[in-house]
């Protein structure tokens, strides 16, 4: 066995050729066995759930109990994205090296060093309730079950899923959404109190990911007050990977216990995490305070495993992690690693010293019992009453009901610190007083309820500015204690001058200004291309021929603009170093950079925006408008060719409406479709082309809507 000790996070890049000498080979020991299928056959007994598949693939779940409904969306969601949802559930248990090799070996780490499982085994009986642990664990009997019938797509070891495992998943990816992980790897890389250099928005909180790029979310709920036909619309619009352990995937779930919504779940969960119910609905986005406190530990220098707290030594916890890696063909390691404690939290040894990190969601279990309370909301108060279990750490909320509310919260587990000492920076380790041990109530979280002016939005941008000026927040009715962001993204200021700037807005306008494509005069794109412009370009031709383009750029990101891709593939690089908190390249270096591949890819400076940005899945290969931090959000990673290909931003997409009656209806879009893995079903990439033209289907939520639209009608495991 290979023991690893204080080298870094693992000391995994140091190795070497000294790996080589302690390979073993997987023949040499013995393998996990299959699960024996029967067990999860016979429990799939205990169930009564139908799946109805509309035309597009989206699976419609129905059951007498909410479990029923849990079982089937645990089963539909197998058929679609069975290999991401067994990923999701081995690195949750820490195991993730052992399928995907060095690079996963992180992500188990932080498994271990957070506590996931000590949490749940700890706290799932006490701090759940008795129908919330029914519905997960019912969920799990629904994807054991699709397993056991599918037993040639199940990593040995790896059955059965639990309803413990399903309350993991939330304990250790909701702390990502924060960025926990920047401040982990801040710690490591020698950056305290600064950005690690991670997406702005943890992009996969549970793989590392190997397209990082700064991404968004957007959000809108317009009141009867500021419609033009007395409705009440919701935008839910979060930017995530298009496919992966944070991707989309659509569903509609109807038990006859009252348990019925539509909307986005993520693999590994039966909730809907936003969208909406009958008589409501939210969207989601980052948002970014600050949420965690890292302190210097002094430690004793007679004894390595004692820190000094209150002036005396006490013992660090400490257990060990052991890391399976996968390298290749038959060989593997096994990494030993510490994992220490102390009364602050987790504790990280490094070249600079010694420290503990304290955050918000530390310990908690109840993230599922708040999921299931939302989706079962009734009206704003039923709601309201849903949030005050403050058990998810982050996120902002934007609602929006049947009855014309409308409201705005900047959700998270703020940490009550006594007023006086810089949170913002590293605190001293060995003061009790530092540590927090409680919440603000949810009474004193950033909200606004029904403003004047008719309108609330977040676009990841400072609570601050959440609709009409004279309605906003004001800072200083909050402790600086709080961390609250006070930036602000393109989007945001662009829903500022569309939605904000209309007083009366129709439903075509609703989405219209959803799909803006143009970046704002006060944004950081204006602002950089104002600088590159301004550049003496010393008889450079190609460098006066690009600032005439760029000089003659209108800021949008349309499929025909022929100034788009100058400016986005010179401007993305440079951005995206400062949301990061990095020292930005030179820009001057990049617009000649992007000179260079224009020229060698496309013969111009000037390429219509859709020749280099493509939407590409399966045979579908499109242009596609929009482009980073524009509220139609496209990410994309580049290709040899010169293109781009999309691979994030805008993903599952709703429009949610009542109207001055409370009838509801929904339009959604997917990127890809029901089908997330499955490259032989029609629904692979059947609402790609939807999608790329910027256009919608119709959300079938009830039985009546149904009706005609359904493809294919089955009970789990009747399926041909």
């Amino acid at each position: 066995m290979l023991r690893i000790a204080k080298t870094g996070l693992f000391g995994l890049a140091a190795l070497g050729a000294v790996a080589l000498a302690v390979i073993f080979v997987r023949g040499a020991i013995e393998a996990p066995a299959p699960a024996d299928p029967a067990p999860y056959i016979e429990r799939a007994a205990a169930y009564d759930a139908t799946i109805s598949r509309d035309e597009w693939g989206v699976p419609h779940v129905f059951g007498k109990r909410d479990a029923d409904a849990a079982f089937g969306i645990g089963y539909a969601h197998s058929e679609d994205d069975f290999d991401t949802i067994q990923e999701v559930l081995i690195a949750t248990r820490g195991q993730l090296a052992a399928v995907k090799g060095e690079r996963a070996a992180v992500t188990d780490y932080l498994v271990n060093l957070m506590g996931v499982w000590q949490t749940v085994e700890a706290h799932y009986e006490s701090d759940l309730s008795p129908k919330v642990r029914e519905v997960i664990e019912a969920y799990a009997d629904g994807v054991n079950y699709y397993a056991a019938l599918h037993p040639e797509k199940v990593v040995p070891g790896t059955l059965p899923m639990t309803g413990r495992d399903v309350a993991a998943g939330f304990v250790f990816k909701t702390p990502f959404f924060y960025g926990l992980d920047k401040v982990l790897l801040s710690i490591f890389e020698g950056k305290l109190g600064g950005d690690a250099g991670l997406s702005k928005e943890g992009v996969d909180a549970f793989l590392p990911s190997e397209k990082p790029f700064p991404i968004g979310s957007n959000g809108v709920a317009v009141s009867p007050a500021r419609s033009a036909d007395g409705a009440t619309r919701l935008l839910v619009n979060s930017h995530q990977p298009f496919a992966g352990p944070v991707a989309w995937y659509e569903a509609v779930i109807e038990s006859e216990e009252g348990w019925h919504v539509a909307g986005g779940f993520f693999p590994g969960s039966p909730f809907m995490l936003h969208g909406h119910n009958a008589t409501l609905g939210w969207a989601n986005t980052v948002n970014e305070p600050d949420l965690a406190d890292i302190y210097r530990l002094t430690i004793n220098p007679d004894n390595e495993d004692q820190y000094l707290l209150d002036g005396e030594w006490r013992d660090l916890e400490k257990t060990v992690a052991t890391i399976r890696v996968d390298l290749w063909g038959p060989f593997w390691w096994t990494v030993e690693r510490e994992v220490l404690r102390s009364e602050h939290g987790p504790v990280l040894r490094t070249q600079s010293g010694v420290f503990a990190v304290r955050y918000a969601g530390m310990g908690e279990m109840a993230q599922v019992e708040q999921y299931y309370a939302l989706d079962k909301a009734r009206n704003l108060g039923e709601w309201i009453e849903a949030m005050k279990l403050q058990a998810l750490p982050s996120i902002n909320y934007i609602y929006a009901d049947a009855q014309g509310n409308i409201a705005y919260v900047y959700n998270a587990q703020f940490p009550d610190r006594k007023k006086g000492p810089d949170w913002t920076g590293v605190l001293p380790g060995d003061d009790s007083s530092l540590i927090w041990r409680e919440y603000i109530p949810f009474d004193a979280v950033p909200k606004l309820v029904n403003p004047n002016a008719g309108y609330v939005f977040n676009a990841n941008n400072t609570p601050f500015r959440a609709t009409a000026a004279n309605d906003n927040l004001k800072p200083e009715n909050f402790p600086e204690t709080l961390g609250i962001q006070t930036d602000m993204t393109n989007r945001a200021l662009r829903i500022e001058e569309t939605y904000g700037e209309d007083r009366s807005i129709a439903g075509d306008e609703f989405r219209d200004y959803k799909f803006d494509l143009s970046y704002s005069n006060d944004s950081a794109m204006a602002q950089l291309i104002a600088e590159l412009i301004a550049v003496d370009a010393n008889g450079n031709e190609e460098m006066a021929e690009a600032q005439s383009i760029l000089k003659a750029w209108n800021r949008r990101t349309d499929v025909h603009n022929r100034g788009a891709a100058l400016a986005v593939l010179t401007a993305e690089p440079v951005i995206s170093a400062r949301i990061r908190g990095e020292t930005p390249p030179d820009a001057v270096e990049k617009l000649q950079q992007a000179i260079d591949r224009l020229k060698a890819g496309f013969g111009r400076l000037d390429p219509e925006w859709g020749e280099v940005n493509r939407f590409r899945r399966g045979i579908v290969d499109l242009p596609v408008d929009g482009a980073p931090d524009i509220l139609r959000a496209i990410y994309a990673a580049r290709e040899e060719d010169g293109t781009l290909t999309a691979h994030g931003g805008d993903t599952l997409i709703m429009f949610v409406e009542w109207d001055r009656n409370g009838k509801l209806s929904s339009q959604s879009v997917h990127p890809f479709g029901a089908a997330t893995l499955d490259r032989s079903s029609p629904h692979y990439a059947d609402q790609s082309p939807l999608f790329v033209g910027m256009r919608t289907k119709p959300v079938l939520f009830t039985r009546e809507q149904l009706k005609g639209h359904i493809e294919e009608s089955y009970r789990p495991g009747e399926r041909g």
